[in-house]
């Protein structure tokens, strides 16, 4: 019992603080993260879980995920701004406000939470403000039920206003400014604080070890490829491996990698709020780099490739969020090189196909050969170093030169050259 008990209380003791680090845009992937970081706390019993966030927004389900873990929690969620010179805008103030103890670092700001839809197409006026009420009404609960100034906060999203620490602090949005985690443990250590189920909790921070959760490698590399420049590039690597696969069967590495570019594509298109019109325009793009290979158009229809391809892309992702649309210097970087390789690769299959066999019945068919005897129907006649059966509607003597007009089984009919 007494080794149970010692056990129990090492394990306890190791727990100690649990950090999270959110220095993305809020989707499923990072989503997933918090909620497992905050899971593995509860199992560890933790004293607390610190949640550092950057952020500049995100996806309105992602962020709602998150914040209910952090509401069912069964051990407080500090949620910190830091460190200086980052934000928590939009689905990041929402995140902030929802946590048991919320902290800004200095020179940081939060807010501009306004709903705006990513959908390709733009809500009327009517369904605007019903997005707009839900919103407010979404943290209004959140803050009232925090004993956060409800009012101001909706400010946030009726007027789409930003705050700083310091004018956070002062309306009561935040509980706290800190430079960093220790200051954190210093400022809150033994201050009572009430959960949002009703129930209240003393904050026991002092002496307690800060250990990093970490995102595991697959979550690490869908993270990546949910950033929509990488999106872009990994489907047009997809696109182009698959395609030096099927042109030139049996090299194996272009088609592996090309389909697992493809796939990690498709998992981000499917996750991210894609236009439709950006993807015509970049399939447009690539059947004009086709005609270009196939008609002498001196570049012009290389060059409209190029600006249907870089427009497609600018256009790919329709979000009002920066990071998640694609930067211009990454839409002509891709666009340029693809279409040279795409014209060039065309070009050498077209050639491939136009050049004459020299194998086979085809290649017999034009060449030249020497009479080996008169021929006067049949005879014979030396091809490509080899005696063959002939046959000709003229006559030839031996020795005159003589060209191979057909094949038929293993005998060639010939004329006079």
């Amino acid at each position: 019992m007494t080794l149970f008990v010692l056990l129990a209380w090492g394990s306890r003791a190791a727990a100690g603080i649990l950090k999270l680090d959110l220095d993305d845009v809020i989707h499923p992937i990072t989503a997933e993260y918090v909620v497992q970081g905050i899971t593995q706390a509860e199992a560890e019993q933790s004293a607390a879980v610190i949640l550092r966030l950057n952020t500049p927004g995100g996806l309105d389900p992602s962020m709602r995920q998150i914040i209910e873990k952090i509401l069912t929690a069964k051990i407080p969620v500090i949620v910190f701004v830091g460190p200086s010179g980052v934000r928590a805008a939009s689905a990041g103030f929402f995140i902030l406000l929802a946590a048991d103890v919320a902290v800004m670092a200095p020179g940081t700001n939060t807010g501009a939470a306004h709903p705006v839809s990513i959908s390709s197409g733009k809500p009327d006026e009517v369904m605007a403000r019903k997005i707009e009420s839900d919103a407010a009404a979404y943290l209004r609960s959140l803050t009232a039920k925090r004993g956060r100034n409800a009012a101001v906060a909706e400010k946030g999203v009726t007027e789409s206003k930003s705050f700083t620490e310091t004018e956070a602090l002062k309306e009561r949005l935040i509980d706290g400014v800190a430079k960093d985690f220790n200051a954190i443990v210093e400022q809150f250590d033994g201050r009572t604080i009430q959960r949002f189920d009703g129930s209240s909790v003393v904050l026991k921070l002092k002496g307690e070890s800060v250990r990093s959760f970490e995102m595991s490698l697959r979550q690490r590399v869908l993270a990546k490829a949910l950033n929509p420049n990488i999106a872009l590039m990994l489907g047009l690597v997809g696109l182009m491996g698959l395609y030096i696969e099927f042109t030139h069967p049996g090299l194996i590495l272009p088609g592996v990698a090309g389909g697992l570019c493809l796939f990690l594509a498709l998992v981000a298109l499917n996750i991210l709020p894609v236009n439709a019109l950006g993807v015509a325009f970049i399939l447009a793009a690539l059947v004009l780099f086709v005609l270009e290979a196939k008609i002498t158009s001196y570049g012009l229809l290389g060059a409209l490739g190029i600006a249907a391809m870089v427009f497609g892309s600018l256009i790919l992702f329709d979000s009002p969020i920066p990071e998640l649309r694609v930067r211009p210097m990454t839409a002509l970087g891709v666009a340029l090189p693809f279409a040279a390789i795409t014209i060039f690769l065309m070009r050498l299959v077209m050639l491939a196909h136009r050049n004459k066999s020299v194998t086979g019945e085809e290649g017999m068919l034009n060449e030249i050969g020497v009479a080996l005897t008169n021929i006067a129907g049949d005879g014979k006649v030396r091809v490509h170093g080899e005696i063959w059966q002939a046959s000709s509607e003229a006559s030839i003597s031996a020795g005159e030169q003589v060209k191979v007009l057909a094949v038929d089984g293993m005998k060639v009919r010939v004329g006079r050259l």
